[in-house]
């Protein structure tokens, strides 16, 4: 995927309407049922930006963010201001906000997700440094994130059984 790790100022982002999109395909069969399927396995965002601008320098700086990504060719990164943290929007962010899983006593790197209810989404672009974690409800620093990947790798394996858990506080992207 074609991408620029670079962010839309939150100040330009503010305001975007849009969110979760998803593609139901229904085919009503001969007997009167439906057969319902998605060609997508997640949702997709889609935003409108620009809508809530306060100035036209705020627009001609729009303008420059997304004529440098040359429209839509290139990816960049964007903080959806209902869905930016690990917990609630309002809510206070800890450690424990979501379980990626159990150590097994060798594993040391594990993907981040975001879980609404049963669905889990990855997340792949973490805002560097905002990724919190903790083994066994207690809070460490012993681990590191690849910010373009989304990859936590433990300094040591968490042990077999070790509950495994994470937090972020200003973007979570995919």
């Amino acid at each position: 995927m074609a991408f620029h790790e670079v962010r839309l100022p939150a100040r330009l982002a503010f305001g975007s309407t849009g969110g979760i999109e998803r593609r139901t395909e229904i085919t009503m069969l001969a007997s009167g049922f439906e057969r319902r399927a998605t060609p997508w396995a997640m949702g997709r965002r889609r935003y409108l930006i620009g809508a809530n601008l306060r100035s036209l320098d705020d627009m001609a700086e729009l303008t420059a963010f997304f004529e440098a990504r040359r429209g839509r060719l290139y990816g960049f990164r964007f903080k959806d201001f209902a869905d930016f943290k690990s917990c609630a929007p309002t809510g206070t962010v800890a450690a424990t906000d979501q379980a990626l899983g159990a150590g097994d006593g060798t594993r040391t790197a594990f993907s981040l997700i975001k879980r609404y209810g049963d669905v889990e989404r990855p997340i792949v672009k973490p805002v560097a440094g905002t990724v919190r974690a903790a083994l066994d409800g207690v809070e460490t620093t012993a681990f590191a994130v690849e910010a373009t990947t989304g990859a936590v790798t433990f300094a040591v394996p968490p042990g077999a059984g070790v509950a495994i858990d994470v937090a972020s506080r200003d973007g979570l992207l995919q």
